[in-house]
């Protein structure tokens, strides 16, 4: 999974006007269209949020406001749950990027080398995944040309 970076910032109200954003510059600018879904954090499924998302046709993942309703259709489960799933490796790639590629010790004292550090972090962790899946072709076609265990195999027994 490669990471998009549309724009940051320390504080978090400005990130929640910027979710919008975000969707209608970043991704329909890239794309050309609205995604069908966005996996968000809590704080970013406000009342004005799901009105926006829902008058462009744009599903949020997460629990409904409300009360929960008594019967749940398998369908819904099922999508609940795939939302689920992708909201975990969404979160995954953030604790990779900690763990792995330091973006969790970023300690820079102006806001802008701060995110000029995370901006490298996740160019140089979409490398690492491009790499990775360029070293995975490359075997792919090796394996295929020379396979680690010979057809002469079936010779020795006849």
């Amino acid at each position: 999974m490669f990471v998009f970076l549309c724009s940051s910032s320390t504080n978090s109200l400005v990130n929640l006007i910027y979710s919008k954003s975000c969707i209608k510059l970043g991704y329909k600018n890239y794309t050309g269209y609205y995604p069908e879904s966005v996996h968000v954090d809590k704080i970013y499924r406000t009342r004005e949020n799901r009105a926006w998302c829902k008058e462009r046709g744009i599903r949020i993942s997460g629990v409904p406001l409300g009360r929960p309703p008594a019967n749940l259709s398998k369908q819904k489960k099922k999508q609940a749950q795939e939302d689920e799933r992708i909201r975990n490796s969404i979160e995954g790639k953030f604790g990779q990027a900690k763990r792995r590629f330091s973006l969790g010790r970023v300690m820079t004292k102006l806001s802008h080398t701060s995110m000029t550090a995370i901006a490298i972090t996740f160019l140089v962790m979409n490398l690492s995944t491009h790499l990775s899946r360029l070293l995975y072709a490359f075997l792919c076609l090796f394996l295929k040309i020379t396979p680690f265990f010979g057809s002469n195999i079936n010779t020795v027994y006849t």
